[in-house]
Order: structure tokens, then sequence, then C-alpha cells
């Protein structure tokens, strides 16, 4: 009787941790997306002198990474123009107010942008519009844009510029483009946003006559003929990235309503303007082909919303992932401007975030814009960091492309040093660039807990470097460190523990 009742206890207590590790593990997933975009076209840079927009940029990113975002879309390529060293394409106006006027002093803010993101243990996306070339006909461009070499490659549409998508030498060009950023930039992934043929204008058809009479042979109508185009990019930037580094992804970011019920019984119960109908973005067939590697529709919607509601579309999306990575495409502003439809005494935020993680094909959000998290517009920011990401995540493992984990670490071993009390350990061996280890997981446990390195809330670090400072006290406490090793896909290799005296 008496062991029994002291038992009862210690089995408790252990029922106890075992729903908590449950619980933390459903509540706060170990692997989730969380990304935000940074734009240019707002002109957050423009003119903004070298040493305070870098300033500015690392203010955002350490902000950012306090909100437990892990992957940063930076927009290089807003006009067919560069916020990098471009090989092909001249200095961006968003970022010096003149196109093709070098920064001064010299920077290339997406190598400064892609070393801080790997710094603080995310991704860099580099997203780039692929056919704009004027957001205003009024805007002056560089004598060395290559519309000046190939004016018969572009038309103009309103009062934009654009690349022609029939044109093989428009598709050839982007590709170009597309094949320097990857080979010279250590980028994780590219981003194209919604932009594809442009959005429609009331009254007038896309000037693309001309096009269709030469290239749209074998194609009863012009609208099939116009998604072949977009297809045909696709597929080519897909084969151009996977040939020069197959670890690096390739991902669209269309909005957020593929097609109404009313056009085809298998769309959504919406009644908005469509990818596949309007701007001929055939966005399944490519996720279906396996061109894209992720997708995450701009659901800016509210819940509510009466021609496209936010609820509809998840769950939409949800069911039409084609076997492809799906995120969602958030809107901060409309998130916090919106109550709940019913608590009106709270934002939409907890409804959105519980609808995004009851889909086990949504692995993850965006926020939109990344600013508006920085500057904590109706307390966003404050909610991520206390409850929806209270504990970090690691990016999706994309095992289509890679399921091979790196080898474990090894020697991990606590020193003394002159900066204090380290945990070191020496990185794996690796057979080719998909194996190399490129950063690493830190764990804690107490001394007699049991290791479980599917909980979120034990991970202390993810961190490019092999070693740790140890918060040292009084010697007197004993911990267990626990080291794993990711790959640049973010396998996971077995785990490594060290017990250490803190």
């Amino acid at each position: 009787m008496k062991l029994r009742n002291l038992l009862l206890p210690v089995l408790l207590y252990v029922l106890t941790l075992t729903m908590q590790a449950q619980q933390t593990s459903t509540v706060y997933p170990k692997r989730e997306f969380r990304a935000a975009w940074i734009q240019a076209v707002n002109g957050q840079f423009r003119g903004v002198p070298t040493d305070k927009l870098k300033q500015t940029l690392i203010n955002q990113l350490n902000s950012l990474q306090g909100a437990g975002i892990n992957a940063i879309i930076f927009q290089v390529r807003p006009e067919a123009d560069a916020l990098y060293a471009s090989q092909y394409e001249p200095w961006s106006r968003f970022l010096t107010g003149v196109q093709g006027k070098a920064p001064e002093p010299y920077w290339d803010p997406m190598q400064f942008m892609i070393e801080e993101c790997h710094k603080r243990g995310m991704e860099f996306h580099a997203w780039i519009n692929p056919y704009r070339v004027k957001t205003s006909l009024k805007n002056e461009l560089s004598p060395i844009h290559v519309y000046n070499s190939h004016p018969e490659w572009f038309v103009t549409y309103g009062d934009q510029l654009y690349f022609d998508p029939a044109l093989p030498e428009s598709r050839n060009h982007i590709c170009k483009v597309i094949t320097d950023i990857v080979s010279r930039y250590d980028v994780d992934a590219i981003h194209m946003d919604d932009y594809f043929y442009p959005y429609p204008i009331k009254g007038k058809d896309f000037p693309d006559d001309a096009s269709f009479a030469r290239y749209g042979g074998g194609f009863g109508n012009k609208a099939d003929w116009r998604r072949s185009n977009v297809d045909i990019l696709i597929q080519k930037i897909h084969e151009t990235v996977r040939g020069l580094k197959p670890w690096v992804k390739f991902g669209v970011s269309p909005f957020g309503i593929y097609r109404n019920q009313s056009s085809d019984p298998l769309g959504s119960d919406t009644n908005g303007l469509q990818n596949y109908d309007d701007l001929y973005a055939d966005v399944l067939l490519w996720a279906r082909k396996g061109w894209i590697d992720y997708n995450i529709p701009q659901i800016y919607w509210q819940i509510g919303h009466p021609a496209a509601d936010y609820e509809t579309l998840v769950k939409w999306w949800a069911k039409h992932t084609e076997n492809r990575p799906l995120f969602i495409g958030q809107s901060v502003m409309n998130t916090v401007q919106n109550a709940d439809p019913k608590n009106s005494s709270i934002n939409q935020l907890p409804r959105k975030m519980a609808l995004q993680r009851a889909y086990q094909t949504i692995g993850g959000s965006c926020q939109w814009p990344a600013s508006a998290v920085v500057e904590n517009a109706g307390k966003y920011r404050d909610a991520l960091v206390a409850e929806y990401h209270k504990y970090p995540a690691l990016p999706p493992v994309f095992d289509f492309m890679d399921n091979e984990a790196p080898d474990k670490v090894r020697k991990v071993k606590p020193v003394w040093t002159a900066d204090g009390y380290i945990l070191f350990w020496t990185a794996p061996k690796f057979k080719d660039e998909m194996n190399r280890p490129v950063q690493y997981v830190v764990y804690r446990f107490g001394s007699k807990e049991k290791v479980d390195i599917d909980d979120p809330s034990r991970i202390v670090a993810v961190t490019r470097n092999t070693f740790y400072k140890l918060p040292y006290e009084n010697g007197k406490t004993k911990y267990r460190y626990v080291v794993t090793a990711l790959d640049r896909l973010h396998n996971e290799s077995k785990s490594v523990g060290k017990k250490v005296k803190l």
C-alpha cells in the first residue's frame, strides 16, 4: 500500500510530462515555414545612404529573427533591374533613385542580405518579377537596359512596359538572369510573385495579336496559348535552377484564387479575379508536373470576405496541393484590422493560425509585408513571439529534392575558454554538397529527462557555428546538451549528447 502511494505521484508526474511534450509538438510544430516578404517597390530603400540602409536591414532582420521568422523573401528584381551586381541588368532605381546608377559607397544588397540571413539561421529567397519592365511609362530606363538593345521583345499595356511572354527571347533572357543569380550567389531559393501576364485592364486586351499570329499555331484560342507561354517559362526556370544547384528551390506566390466555381466546378466558392483565366497562370499544373518546389498563394482577405473568404480559400488550397509544399500568404494589416467573426474583441490572427495548423498539407506561412511585423502592427509581432512562434521551428524538409540526412557531429566537448564555458563539436564529413552540414541544432534537457529532439521547446540554438556558449551559473545543475547537423535542405542528422554541469 505504501509503495503504491509512493509510485502514484511519480506516475502522475511522468504522465503530465508526456502530455505536455505531446501538446508542445501539436501546438508548436518543430517544422514550419515562417517567412516574411521584404519588398523594394514601396521605395523604402531608394536613395538611403549605404550605412543607414545596412543598419535598417539589420534592425529588420533582428526583429524578424526575434519573432521566429526562419526565411526571408527579398525583392531583387522589380523591373528587369537589380538590387545586386547583375551581369545583365542595370542597378535598380528602387535602390539608388536612378536606374543604372551604382550605390555609393558601393555595396551589393543581395550579397549583404544572404550573409545576414544565414548568420541568423534564416533562408534567403531571391524574389524576382519576371516580365515587368516599367511600373509607369514615365520612368526612365538606363542606356544599358535590355529594352534599348531589343525593343521588339517588349509590349506596352496600360501605363506599363512588359516583356512579351510569347517570345523565346524573353524566356531566354529571364533564365539568363536567373542563371547569373543562382551560379554566383548562395541563395536558398528563387521566388516569383503573382505577376505573370499582367492584371487585366477593363476594356483592354493584352497587345499580343502579332505574337499569336506568329507562335499561336496549334492553339484554338489565345487563352490556352498564353497559359502555355507561362508554363514554358516556369518549366524552363525549374530546369535552369535544378541544373545549376539541385539544392536551390523554386517557388511561386500566386494570387489567392485559382478559379471560381462559376468557371470550373473544381474551383473555390469565391467570386474574384482568377489566376487561370485572368493571369494565365496554371499553378496546379506547375505543382502537378513538379516544376515548382513550393506554393504560397496570397490569401490576403479576411475570414468572412463576401467575394473571397479566407477560410474557404485556405481549405480549398489545402485540398489542392498537388503533392507540393503549400504555405499561406498572410496579410498582416488585413488580419489585425478585422475582428474575429465570433469574438469582436480580438482580431483574426488566432483563428487564422488555428486554421493554418489544422491541415497537414499546410506547412507554414509568409507574412506580408515584413515591415508590418517589425512595426508590430496591431501587436501582431507580440502575438508571434508570445504564442504562435513561441519556440523555434526548422523549415520543412523538401524530401522530393533530398531526403538523405548528413552524418552526425563528432567530438562534442565542453571547454573553458577566455570567453566562457563553450560546447564545441566537429562537423561531420560529407561526400557531396547535398550532404554538407551547413547548420547545427542545439537542444537542452534535464540530466534525467528523456531526449526528444521532436520537441521544439528544447531548442536553444540553430547556428552555423561549431560551438555554443553555455549559460554557466554555479556548476551544480546537471544538463544534457544534444547537437544535430542540418544539410542545405534541413535534413537532420542523428543526435550526439553531452552531459555538463552548469
